[in-house]
């Protein structure tokens, strides 16, 4: 049972995050409406910066062409792919340059090169490697997150706790013990809060790959709607990666808290 006092403060707690939801809320509605409302009295330019209506009318256009679903599939799908290979491939690199510390001393300035460099630039040698296809499309996002993961995955096993990885190896302990009994179950929270920062970079990079290579996707739409001005299609893509990126972060929040609860 619950003191009194531990309730009063789980109750203020409850009543802080409503206020927090309830307020960012209203300011989303207060920031559409007078959008709206500077569109309707012509106090901007509505070829410039379109309209809450008229991005709600292109969506619903898309809808009912049947071309909605196709293109936030195809850029769904491109994000998952890329975002579950780099996971797996960057976790796997990471614990081998824990393991073999010699081999991160050589590879460290390549990565941090690599990080550095901006990947939109070997877009033109990707697609002549791999071809106008989704292949690059997904290797371009798989190059812009993968690195990030490394690093930041083996920064979490280097920073563990090393009096229990003394007291694991006291016991008479192998390296691998050390990796399945110390490393991974102490890095857990951080190899979730990586997965937040790779489903936002994946994300980028299907992007940017569409922004090149594609007829199909979110990142086609935008690159098509600026090419023939149309600045509610551009909105409507902008607004749908949003609605995208926000509902992959909600799974892998609701993954972490899964994680830490158990």
């Amino acid at each position: 049972m619950y003191s009194l006092e531990h309730k009063k403060y789980l109750n203020r707690l409850r009543k802080n995050k409503i206020l927090v939801i309830t307020s960012q809320i209203l300011l989303l509605i207060s920031l559409i409406f007078l959008w709206e409302l500077a569109a309707h009295f012509e106090w901007i330019n509505t070829f410039v910066y379109s309209s809450p209506s008229n991005i709600l009318k292109t969506i619903i256009n898309l809808h009912n062409t049947n071309n909605l679903y196709q293109h936030i599939f195809t850029t769904v799908y491109e994000t998952f792919i890329s975002f579950s290979l780099a996971t797996i491939i960057g976790i796997v690199i990471a614990t081998i340059l824990w393991w073999n510390n010699t081999l991160y001393k050589i590879l460290d300035p390549f990565l941090t090169v690599l990080n550095s460099l901006p990947k939109v630039a070997l877009g033109p040698i990707i697609i002549i490697w791999m071809g106008a296809n989704i292949k690059s499309i997904i290797f371009m996002a798989i190059l812009v997150s993968i690195i990030i993961t490394i690093i930041n995955v083996y920064q979490g096993f280097i920073n563990t706790d090393n009096n229990k990885i003394k007291l694991l190896k006291s016991f008479g302990a192998t390296k691998f013990q050390v990796l399945i009994k110390v490393i991974f179950p102490s890095n857990y929270s951080n190899i979730i809060s990586m997965l937040k920062i790779n489903v936002s970079m994946s994300l980028i990079g299907v992007i940017m790959g569409e922004l090149l290579v594609s007829k199909q996707g979110i990142g086609y739409l935008i690159m098509y709607g600026s090419q023939i001005f149309n600045l509610s299609l551009v909105m409507s893509g902008i607004i749908l990666l949003g609605l995208i990126a926000t509902i992959m972060y909600y799974v892998v929040y609701y993954v972490e808290k899964l994680v830490i609860k158990n």
